[in-house]
């Protein structure tokens, strides 16, 4: 039976606000979110991930609401490590397992939760496909998990470094310079 939980984290990147409606099952998380940010132009976002076995994503939709008007991606894995974004393939994402929504902390449990990065020893490096916000682009983002202690996971990309607290259920509750959780 699934887990639900409702998380709020003040977004210090964005200087902004978002929560998320997760529910965790098995090996599986299902989660909308809605953000609201001001840096780096004011915007409203709302998402739905799902993933498959193994907390490997299936498709995040995402719509971005600013000054510039209303933007969507629709973000899907087709479970044999090929993506698409608005149905246009994406061929330097080939491979990658997660994604990961820019200026988003839900989208670090699903690596973490894989591999018990956040309970146990290792060191994993994924390829990512990373969305920016507020744009809504889609890289390919090379990252690496490291567990440095019980609920404790260090993330490096390219220069970028930080050690990110997590909750027993896998869930982001510390990302320095991102994201604090509320409550």
């Amino acid at each position: 039976m699934p887990t639900s939980r409702v998380i709020t984290w003040e977004v210090q990147a964005s200087k902004g606000i978002e929560t998320a409606w997760t529910e965790l099952g098995g090996d599986a998380l299902r989660g909308r979110g809605r953000a609201v940010g001001t840096d780096p132009e004011p915007y409203w976002i709302t998402y739905e991930l799902d993933t498959a076995g193994a907390f490997v994503t299936r498709r995040l939709h995402v719509t971005v609401e600013s000054a510039d008007g209303v933007r969507e991606l629709d973000l899907r894995h087709d479970g044999a490590g090929r993506w698409t974004a608005n149905d246009e393939r994406l061929p330097e994402a080939d491979g990658a397992l997660d994604c990961d929504l820019g200026l988003c902390p839900l989208t670090n449990t699903m690596p973490v939760l894989r591999h018990a990065l956040h309970r146990g020893p290792g060191e994993r490096e994924f390829l990512m496909a990373w969305v920016s916000v507020p744009d809504l682009a889609v890289v390919a983002s090379r990252q690496t998990y490291t567990h440095l202690g019980a609920g404790r996971v260090r993330f490096v990309s390219g220069d970028f470094r930080r050690d990110i607290e997590f909750d027993e259920d896998g869930f982001v509750v510390d990302y320095p310079g991102l994201a604090s959780r509320l409550g």
